[in-house]
This record gives C-alpha cells, structure tokens and sequence, in this order.
C-alpha cells in the first residue's frame, strides 16, 4: 500500500502580523504572501520553495504523524543581494466529518519566524525574531 505524504503538492501561501488592534483592516496585517511548493525529499524529509514576486526561498524540512499532522521547515535565499532565513511550523487541518471533498480544502495553519534580519522598505530593517500566523490551502 502507497501511503501519499498529505504536504506534498503546491499551495497558496498568506502570512499576517499578530496583531490584537480589531480596528485594523485585515489588509494592514499582511505579512507575506506566495506559492509554498512542497516535495518528498525522503521518506522522513520534505523540500521546496515559497515565494512570490521579488523573493524565493529554498525549503528544507521534515513532517511528523500526529493528531494533527505536522511540517516544519527551513527557508533560505538570496532576495535583492541580501541573505533572507525564516522558520515555519504548520498543522494540516484535520478533515472534518460533517464536509465534504467539495466544501473543505486542504489547509495547513501555523506560525514563521523572521531567523535573521534583512533590509525593510525605505532603507528600514526587518528585525529578526518577528513571529506571524500563517495559513496555506492546496492550489489546484
């Protein structure tokens, strides 16, 4: 029996500031967004790239088997000369009993890390140790 890695595919990508200020539009929060792209790199080993325009990352990461499933990963590139790292950790969403194929789409939830600092807009900094929550859903 071939057992199908539920990461593997590519995904629609969307990151937003944890910010508690109801009075912000959800627009002002985004943090990122993107394709995220996943491969099994091993049986135990995942691969890939997010990105979007202007910016790459190469992924390298694992999963684990759990209630809820789990993928954790590296990305790392080389965005405008500058060396960009972040950390992501996510849960599958579990399938829900009372959906159907058609109603529920894959969706993985979960939390990235700016690792180091890069240049900002405006010759600011983008500070490492920034934290937002991010969810993907399967594309296609």
């Amino acid at each position: 029996m071939t057992v199908t890695n539920p990461f593997v595919g590519n995904w629609t990508y969307r990151s937003f500031n944890n910010d508690p200020d109801l009075s912000k539009a959800a627009n002002d929060l985004l943090f990122g967004e993107g394709t995220l792209a996943i491969a099994e790199q091993s049986v135990t080993e995942l691969s890939g790239t997010i990105g979007g325009p202007g910016w790459s990352l190469d992924l390298r990461g694992s999963f684990g088997y759990g209630s809820p499933m789990q993928v954790r990963f590296q990305g790392k590139g080389v965005v405008g000369g500058e060396e960009w790292i972040y950390d992501y950790i996510g849960w599958l969403v579990p399938v829900w009993p009372n959906s159907t194929d058609r109603l529920e789409v894959p969706a993985i939830v979960g939390s990235v890390v700016r690792t180091i600092p890069h240049s900002g807009e405006g010759g600011s900094t983008n500070p490492a140790g920034v934290v937002a929550s991010f969810y993907a859903v399967r594309a296609g």
